[in-house]
């Protein structure tokens, strides 16, 4: 065989990721001309991965035996199975804690502790807290959109403006929550902790957020005549997505932090009768099924990856992108681009990361961008497209419960006020010139291991 041909791979090996691009933006593009509701999820991202999956067992010339061996090894990963774990534990604790009340005792404590001046900003301050704890930007969209509306319809904010500043805030959250899906992709992607990541990312997070509030104080104060809007809450049903937050931030183990979120909320829940044994076993599952998407993106994602390895594709992109790619930074950039590229086709962060997340690994090792500030990017750069893409869910999801509630609005008339997205982008930029988040990288550098490229 060519040694060069080898050594620069096989750009047919990445045909599956491309079949699974084509179909499910070709069949979003479809639904969306033809003016159907959620058009970017009618066809089912799962659905699109197996097709994908299918192709990349046509590839080589081994058989399908020795193929699925291949496969089952990159799908049973280490990496891949904490991740689905995570997942469905993550999915398990939101449902419980969601079903006895904590999600609108937490948005109602956020009501209540703003002033009716600061309701623009203090939505985002809300939905930040929210997505924080959470880990869900989708979920915090719908628990505070229709809050927002209302607020917009009785006070003359722009309804834009205020939604938009929901979805921002759900955003800070996906990104920064550390049990998010994106945050445990990226980490688990390029074998980093949760909590040094959080470092990284925290740095870059905060100063966009500040700034954002800063607009959203500056442009939404004007005209406001609000009646209180919180309902009665039970503080104590706060305390489970405090206790997650405190110990994930502690450094506890993810899977300890989650199993005590999830008790926790069962116990106040039956303690105040919110639920009942059986509802918070069905609970439970009800928050597996939620993770089935996540799940099953993960699985096939990790077999196809294997086999598009073994097959010369990573070998082939780094190649390609070593033209681009001359030392540390422009690594870094490219790790962004990539990430943000995949996003924009996908509609669907997570999806972005864990497709782009072996090749981001392996160009991290081979120009030394330490592991721990290439998750923060992948997370950052996915979050920045996530939250400004008209067709994804958030914006889609947002738009259509502000209409519900009496706000006309489509996707496109949020995006510009997606300010968040904007800074996070701004600042994300500039720590790679300007290395201002790169603290705990300088004072424990990333012990390298000889890795294959």
């Amino acid at each position: 065989m060519n040694t060069k041909a080898v050594r620069k791979g096989s750009a047919l090996a990445l045909l599956p990721f491309v079949i699974f691009i084509v179909i499910y933006l070709g069949a979003g593009i479809y639904f969306q001309m033809h003016g159907v509701k959620m058009a970017f999820y009618q066809f089912p991202s799962v659905t699109a991965m197996f097709l994908a999956v299918l192709s990349a067992f046509c590839m080589g010339r081994e058989t399908i035996r020795k193929k699925f061996r291949i496969f089952t090894r990159g799908a049973a990963n280490e990496n891949v199975m904490t991740m689905l774990m995570i997942y469905i534990m993550a999915g398990a604790f939101s449902a419980v804690t969601a079903a006895m009340g904590g999600r609108d005792a937490t948005v109602s404590l956020g009501i209540s502790l703003i002033s009716p001046q600061y309701l623009t900003v203090g939505i985002f301050l809300i939905s930040a807290f929210m997505g924080t704890a959470t880990g869900t930007s989708v979920g915090t969209v719908a628990a505070i959109v229709p809050i927002a509306a209302g607020i917009s319809a009785k006070s003359g904010i722009p309804g834009a403006l205020i939604v938009a500043a929901c979805v921002s805030g759900a955003m800070f959250g996906d990104n920064l929550s550390m049990i998010s899906d994106t945050t445990i992709a990226a980490t688990r992607t390029q074998g980093c902790g949760l909590k040094d990541k959080f470092k990284v990312n925290f740095l870059i997070a905060i100063p966009a957020a500040i700034l954002t509030a800063g607009i959203y104080l500056f442009f939404g104060t004007a005209g406001l005549d609000v009646t209180a809007v919180a309902e009665d809450y039970h503080f104590i049903k706060v305390v489970p997505y405090l206790a997650v937050l405190f110990l994930a931030l502690i450094g506890v183990n993810v899977f300890l932090v989650l199993t005590i979120g999830i008790f926790l909320s069962g116990i106040i829940g039956l303690s105040g009768g919110d639920l009942t044994l059986i509802a918070f076993a069905q609970d439970i599952w009800k928050g597996f099924n939620s993770m089935n998407e996540a799940f099953f993106l993960a699985l096939f994602c990790g077999g196809i990856s294997a086999l598009i390895s073994h097959y010369g594709g990573i070998r082939w992109l780094i190649w390609k992108l070593q033209g681009m790619v001359s030392g540390n930074r422009s690594a870094q950039i490219s790790i962004a681009a990539l990430v943000s590229l995949i996003d924009c086709a996908t509609a669907n962060n997570t999806v972005a990361i864990i497709i782009v997340g072996d090749v981001a690994r392996q160009i991290s090792a081979k120009y030394r961008v330490d592991p721990r500030r290439t998750a923060s990017l992948l997370d950052i750069f996915s979050c920045v497209f996530q939250g400004i893409l008209p067709y994804a869910a958030q914006l889609l999801t947002a738009a259509a419960l502000a209409t519900q509630n009496g706000v006309l609005l489509n996707t496109l008339d949020i995006v510009p006020h997606m300010w968040y997205c904007f800074m996070l982008a701004l600042f994300g930029i500039l720590s790679i010139f300007i290395p201002f988040a790169d603290g705990i990288c300088r004072r424990h550098p990333w012990v390298w291991k000889k890795e294959a490229l």
